[in-house]
């Protein structure tokens, strides 16, 4: 096998521009890849336009288009759909091009398109990513790898302009079992910072002091330090969507009873999401678990500024 992907000489494909997706593609746009871009929503794609990319009207098109399609939509559904349906990539790919699907979804699916691919002559990685809309924009992703080690190195230069820490977990699925391990730790964590947090708001301390001492010390997280601010602040805007967290704890506890594994914390944490999709706030960012916490001990989450 020989693959080479190289600004200038490797077209790039891009389907789901939200949150995340806009950022990372816009990275490769910046190196100099040509660009190919779709979403469901025209509108969504009109910053990326602005800056070289071309419009594609089908992901058929786009991988027609493409060398490397990469994709981040927000549930297994859509994944199998621009990628396995009638329109989908897989019907405009050539034999030795490279599908990279970066959402997070189902470890089987991941497999079946990495089958469904190699039918075809073309090759499939999964590559989830974790790092929120911050590490996104700021290039700092960090990025979870299955697939065949060969089509996995040569994607290094397209996966180094958007992530920071890249790592090859294994054969194909693997990058989204990994994913699944990140967001079992993000979810039971989760709880532990905004309970924290309800406990101080309640004693009344001023909570942005009260990070200083702790963020830094064993306690400290990635979730206390980036999202604590911002709950603090009364910022519940998505870095992750509260429906999209749903889901990916979905797909864990379904994994997790096909391997027979008891996850408490796991299944508590995911009833407790429920609860800020029942109140209305699923397209809310994941930190919003504080607001149904306070509710359920009937405390009016307000927002604090420095020193009060």
């Amino acid at each position: 096998m020989s693959l080479e992907f190289a600004p200038g000489k490797t077209r790039v494909g891009w389907i789901g521009t939200g949150v995340m997706g806009s950022s990372m593609c816009g990275h490769l746009i910046a190196a100099g890849f040509e660009t190919t871009v779709y979403n469901r929503t025209p509108a969504k794609l009109n910053a990326l336009l602005d800056r070289g990319a071309k419009a594609a009207r089908s992901p058929r098109s786009v991988a027609e288009a493409s060398d490397v399609v990469f994709t981040i939509v927000g549930f297994p559904h859509d994944v199998r759909e621009v990628t396995l349906g009638a329109d989908g990539i897989l019907a405009g790919a050539r034999a030795g091009n490279v599908v990279v699907d970066m959402t997070t979804s189902e470890p089987a699916l991941a497999r079946e398109i990495f089958d469904a691919a190699r039918n075809k002559g073309v090759h499939a990685v999964d590559a989830p990513v974790s790092g929120g809309d911050v590490g996104a924009r700021e290039a700092r992703l960090s990025i979870m790898i299955g697939g065949e080690p060969d089509v996995v190195k040569a994607l290094l230069p397209l996966f180094q302009t958007m992530g920071k820490t890249i790592v090859h977990q294994g054969a194909a699925g693997a990058g989204q079992h990994t994913k699944m391990v990140n967001q079992i730790l993000i979810a039971t964590n989760m709880i532990g910072v905004c309970e924290a947090l309800l406990y101080g708001y309640k004693a009344g301390l001023d909570l942005n002091t009260v990070l200083q001492s702790v963020g830094s010390g064993a306690a400290g997280s990635w979730s206390l330090n980036n999202l604590g601010p911002r709950m603090i602040a009364g910022n519940f805007d998505p870095g992750f969507f509260v429906e999209h967290f749903l889901k990916d704890m979905g797909i864990a506890l379904a994994e997790s009873r096909r391997m027979n594994l008891a996850l408490p914390g796991l299944a508590l944490s995911e009833q407790l999401y429920r609860a800020v999709m029942a109140q209305g706030n699923g397209r809310k960012g994941t930190h919003a678990l504080m607001l149904a916490l306070a509710q359920l001990s009937a405390i009016d989450w307000k927002p604090q500024a420095a020193g009060s």
